[in-house]
């Protein structure tokens, strides 16, 4: 009897302690998507749908690039976490932030100074039309000023994450948040600036989300400046290795996603507007879901490295019971207040009817997609690379495509149906990968590093 209340409380503890690890990120996370509806309620408000096809395009040009930039984040928090466990924890903090800080301003810079190529590039792929383009360039033209400060976040939020300071994250990003969804409306309609009021909006914010960043990572290497010696060529050789596993992963899963935004502006104007109506649905239960990855990540590497294949196994199906709550509690949402949700987006009748009827697959999303997400931070744990890319790259060719192409008769739903399959089929082929190592007794073992 003492034994198996020792092992309830075990388990109570180990739940509570994924998800203190968890709900900060969880806090964090949601802001943005909620950012994004009220971006997409304020031009949805507007004269003409034009205006919310063409911001959501510009938008997503940007977005894209941060997403595939994301490696960034990965790379600070990794470095980030290694130096605090040093002896000289405030020297070797300070190196990591100075360094990958250069990184991601240069990054930034290229960007912005880019910024004519990268925006004809979109116009080409996306192929709008003329009232759509217009918006589409007013937004960007804006936007494009906030890249150095979207790249230094990734990095300062990443370093900042290895410091172990979630929550001083979760309240850096509510309040970057808070701020952009104000200034959305005192711009949009108390200054009548229109399309690129919202472009101005999230350029200020991501700058003072910068400045809040780097002032509490200042505070915490008590200022500690750059030194010559930490970007010599060593370190530079160091700080150039990327992950290139982790690139090819985030190009084709943001190739996936800009094709259906860029093929649904194809399709029409009604078409590019329901899909950036929808695709809040989406970033929704991603950043939600991305949060108990966070706490899975975390606790799978903890294991890991105390070689504790039990433990590994332990901490994946505690990350998938929670995982399987927050998906059911979106579907529910959704399929209890989904059509409220469509109306406060936008005020244009014709858009509101033809996106509920995209309503069914709403609901589906978090069932068939938590997985991905899950197995994504175990093997984000587990530091298998390669098994995220390779199912990346399936669930993109052989799955997301084809299922486009079967279906392109249906026009702008089969792009949804793609969509759905694809994220099924990330969470099933990592899923199969994860139960195969754990069966050849190969979590621990990690082939991979051996040969590198």
């Amino acid at each position: 009897m003492l034994n198996r209340n020792k092992n309830v409380l075990s388990l109570f503890d180990d739940h509570t302690r994924l998800l203190t690890l968890a709900l900060p990120m969880i806090f964090a996370n949601i802001t943005t998507p909620l950012l994004g509806l009220v971006d997409t309620a304020v031009l949805g408000h507007m004269s003409t749908s034009a205006m919310l096809a063409g911001a959501s395009v510009g938008a997503l040009i940007l977005t894209q690039i941060y997403w595939v930039c994301g490696f960034l984040r990965m790379s600070s928090t990794g470095l980030s976490a290694q130096a605090k466990g040093t002896v000289d924890t405030v020297y070797d903090s300070a190196k990591v932030l100075w360094q990958t800080m250069s990184i991601a301003l240069i990054i930034g810079l290229v960007i912005f100074s880019l910024q004519g190529p990268i925006l004809s590039l979109g116009i080409y792929f996306s192929d709008p039309s003329s009232e759509v383009n217009a918006h589409l360039k007013s937004y960007f033209l804006v936007r494009v000023w906030g890249a150095p400060a979207a790249l230094l976040n990734l990095s300062l939020i990443g370093w900042l994450v290895g410091q172990q300071k979630t929550r001083t994250v979760m309240m850096i990003q509510i309040t970057g948040n808070l701020m952009n969804a104000m200034l959305d409306i005192a711009f949009v309609f108390g200054m009548g600036f229109s399309v690129s009021g919202v472009a101005l909006a999230s350029v200020l914010a991501e700058y003072s989300m910068m400045l809040m960043g780097l002032y509490v990572a200042l505070k915490h290497i008590r200022g500690q400046m750059p030194q010559p010696v930490w970007f010599n060529r060593a370190a530079r050789k160091v700080l150039m290795k990327l992950n290139g596993d982790m690139l090819l992963r985030n190009l084709a899963l943001q190739g996936c996603l800009a094709f259906l935004t860029f093929q649904g502006a194809r399709y029409g104007e009604t078409s590019a507007a329901i899909n950036a109506i929808l695709m809040q649905f989406f970033v929704l239960i991603a950043l939600g879901l991305d949060g108990i990855a966070y706490g899975v990540e975390a606790l799978v590497g903890e294991a890991k490295g105390a070689d504790n294949e039990k433990g590994i196994k332990a901490r994946t199906y505690q990350g998938l019971w929670w995982s399987s709550v927050f998906a059911l509690g979106y579907s529910a949402v959704f399929f209890l207040f989904g059509k409220d949700i469509i109306s406060l987006l936008t005020e244009h009748q014709h858009i509101v009817n033809a996106a509920q009827t995209y309503l069914p697959l709403m609901v589906l999303l978090p069932l068939l997609a938590h997985w991905c997400f899950l197995f994504d931070g175990v093997f984000v744990g587990l530091m298998r690379a390669s098994a995220m890319r390779n199912t990346m790259l399936f669930s993109a060719i052989m799955v997301f495509f084809p299922v486009w192409y079967a279906t392109e008769h249906q026009e702008n739903v089969s792009l949804w149906y793609a969509l759905l399959a694809f994220l099924l089929a990330r969470g099933v082929s990592l899923g199969v990968s994860f139960f195969r190592l754990g069966k050849r007794h190969e979590l621990c073992c990690d082939k991979e590093r051996q040969n590198t």
